[in-house]
């Protein structure tokens, strides 16, 4: 393709994403710079994603498209990476915008305006431009990461525009430029040269720079991702999850002047490190590491209004080993949510619809950990009368028992989530219970005989919603059920729909409800898990 239109960037939203996919827990294993946390090609992802969310279908100019996606990208970034990326996207934009302005509707038929340069040119200039701002909005830049890629890419293209080639051989130049610079990473900064990686963000710059010389070129992108796969290293002193970095990450958007930002990245980076702050026109995604949250968010407060306000302790991105004094024990309705339970360091009961468990098991398991605390998490509106019997039992033997009165799978996902054995018993106790509380749960499932509930008069076959417990929905199929209930959940407010499902849950139902909260809730984050459990298709979870 020798033309930049809105098909192009569609094309390349969706090549991008894919690849992105694909190469996510690659990435992820290559991360450990500025926070090795494993969450980079997961970050690239979501950011991708919520850009391409945010393109609408139908004609649109080519101004309009840009502009959507970088937006997109701009609301929906997450961590260091994706608001360097966000960044790169919405000013790549914005210059081919006003380097190639598309006046009519880039549609069959349409004539587009003469642009003031040719398309190689603008592309490459638009990929100077980017890298530009997004070495301007760190407010220390760092070489040996994605901003070095970056700069690497878009150098290497201008010069081979300015050589003549076309728009595919530009991007081509581009690529390859990013994958030299991508592989020099790794003795630019001495925390990937220990690892023996190459930087995470940088990998996956190249991947989206890839995805854009697929679609002009017309190959097909190759069977490997091309990224490096490496062993997870283990955080090391020096880095931001050590006992020498910051402790916390803080994210917010911020409407704010935009003559009022320089001076706010230079306040900021007063606080932490890691520093972004990328936007425009009095709409601004900010990113920092730092010991003192309250200032970060206050810096914000003093030129404008944070919002979507995001703090991450990084403590509690460093698993801790099971105390030897408590166990968490909990009742799992499946194999994957017993999976799920044990990585967290549970010990579980298999339960729920269609097989209860009983006094006994739970004894058993209490005797069996030899922990003088145990924390019980029913996740069954059934199984919590048999869990306090339980306790009842145990507590005579001078255990200490706590039932937190978790009536649903999510619940206990959400509990143990928080579970910390480094707290007192009381303590952990308070922040289990808090967890389950602040969790709405639903559900759906297929009726199996008529029958009145509190939605009405349901026939066999009818898919039905369940919230908190009752039955609310009864409609034609599953996914106008699914919806239903995450609507409702929703209602209330929420940050976080957490989707179990189960053995009969297939893809196009998960994907639609995937669909649909990203496309109504922006602001909402989604996650999935496979829970094998029987009956129900889908458990869902509102935090």
């Amino acid at each position: 393709m020798d033309v930049l239109t809105v098909g192009v960037l569609r094309a390349w939203a969706r090549v991008a994403l894919v690849e992105l996919g694909r190469a996510r827990a690659e990435i992820d294993e290559l991360n450990v710079y500025p926070v090795p946390d494993g969450d980079t090609g997961t970050n690239l992802y979501l950011t991708w994603e919520a850009a391409c969310e945010a393109l609408p279908e139908g004609e649109l100019t080519f101004a309009e498209a840009v502009q959507a996606f970088g937006r997109g990208a701009l609301l929906g970034a997450r961590g260091n990476s994706g608001v360097i990326t966000s960044e790169l996207v919405r000013a790549c934009g914005l210059r081919l915008a006003e380097n190639l302005p598309r006046d009519q509707v880039d549609a069959p038929g349409s004539v587009l305006a003469d642009p003031p340069m040719s398309e190689p040119v603008a592309f490459a200039d638009a990929l100077v431009f980017a890298a530009d701002a997004a070495y301007g909005a760190v407010a220390q830049p760092v070489e040996g990461t994605m901003l070095t890629v970056a700069r690497a890419a878009a150098d290497a293209a201008l010069a081979a525009a300015n050589e003549g080639k076309t728009l595919a051989e530009v991007c081509l130049v581009a690529v390859a430029s990013a994958r030299q610079a991508l592989t020099r990473t790794t003795e630019q900064l001495e925390v990937l040269r220990r690892a023996g990686v190459v930087d995470a963000g940088g990998a996956g710059l190249v991947v989206i720079l890839g995805a854009m010389e697929s679609v002009l070129s017309g190959r097909a992108p190759g069977e490997s991702t091309g990224v490096p796969v490496r062993q997870p290293v283990a955080a090391e002193n020096g880095t931001d999850l050590g006992p020498d970095g910051p402790a916390y990450e803080v994210m917010y958007l911020l409407d704010a002047p935009d003559e009022a930002i320089g001076a706010y990245r230079r306040a900021l980076a007063g606080l932490g490190d890691s520093v972004v702050v990328v936007g425009g026109d009095g709409l601004w995604n900010v990113h920092v590491h730092t010991d003192d949250v309250g200032a970060a968010i206050e810096l914000g407060i003093g030129i404008g209004r944070p919002h979507r306000i995001r703090v991450t302790h990084f403590a509690d991105l460093v698993p801790h080993p099971q105390a030897p004094g408590r166990a968490v024990i909990t009742v799992a309705a499946g194999d994957g949510l017993a999976a799920l339970f044990a990585e967290a360091g549970a010990v579980v009961i298999r339960g729920g619809p269609g097989r209860r468990c009983s006094t006994g098991e739970l004894l058993t398991a209490i005797e069996e950990s030899k922990a003088p605390e145990i924390v019980l998490l029913p996740n069954d509106r059934d199984s919590i009368a048999v869990a306090e019997a339980a306790a009842t039992v145990a507590r005579q033997d001078g255990i200490r028992v706590a039932v937190i009165p978790t009536r649903a799978q999510v619940q206990g996902l959400a509990a143990l989530a928080v579970h910390d054995p480094g707290r007192s018993f009381e303590d952990d106790v308070v922040h289990l219970s808090a967890a389950a509380g602040q969790t709405r749960h639903g559900a759906v499932t297929i009726a199996v005989k008529d029958a009145w509930t509190m939605a009405g008069t349901c026939r066999i076959g009818d898919a039905l919603g369940v919230v908190d417990g009752d039955f609310a929905l009864i409609t034609a199929d599953l996914t106008a059920a699914a919806t239903g209930v995450v609507d409702r959940l929703l209602g209330g407010g929420g940050e976080l729909v957490t989707i179990v499902t189960g053995q009969e849950a297939g893809a196009e139902l998960v994907d639609a409800v995937v669909r649909h909260v990203r496309r109504h809730r922006k602001d909402v984050d989604v996650v999935v898990y496979d829970g094998g459990q029987q009956r129900y298709p889908l458990l869902i979870g509102v935090e």
